[in-house]
């Protein structure tokens, strides 16, 4: 068994957050998560949400203290590139696309940033077998 067999998906990420419903509310809104509550209660203060596939966590930090950000972005892939702009556009949603489709593997980008200042890469592959 290989590395590749082994490692195949992200389960979650966690990102220091400002406010819990302001959060769950863009992130509902964006990419459709939803809220799973956290069992016990040393997971009282994390906000937990999924969309079945993939999970991210969420940790309220005070303002001023954003030492702990170690990510610089991370990836959500689209199903239709085209259906995604216009529900962003729905949503008022500001973005940025790369115009470039990589080479590689025919796929485009865009990002997005949150309200708390992540940057939220969207990717899309056109011969994905989903």
């Amino acid at each position: 068994m290989t590395a590749a067999d082994i490692a195949y998906s992200i389960h979650h990420s966690n990102f220091p957050i400002r406010d819990k419903k302001t959060t769950e509310t863009w992130y509902g809104e964006v990419f459709g998560l939803t809220r799973v509550d956290p069992q016990g209660p040393a997971n009282a203060d994390l906000l937990m949400l999924t969309n079945g596939r993939f999970d991210l966590h969420f940790h309220v930090v005070d303002t001023d203290d954003r030492t702990n950000i170690g990510i610089t972005h991370f990836a959500v892939e689209v199903t239709d590139w085209d259906e995604f702009h216009t529900h962003l556009d729905g949503l008022d949603v500001q973005y940025i696309d790369d115009e470039r489709i990589r080479v590689h593997n025919r796929s485009k980008t865009g990002s997005l940033i949150d309200p708390d200042g992540h940057r939220v890469e969207f990717t899309w592959h056109p011969d994905r077998a989903w």
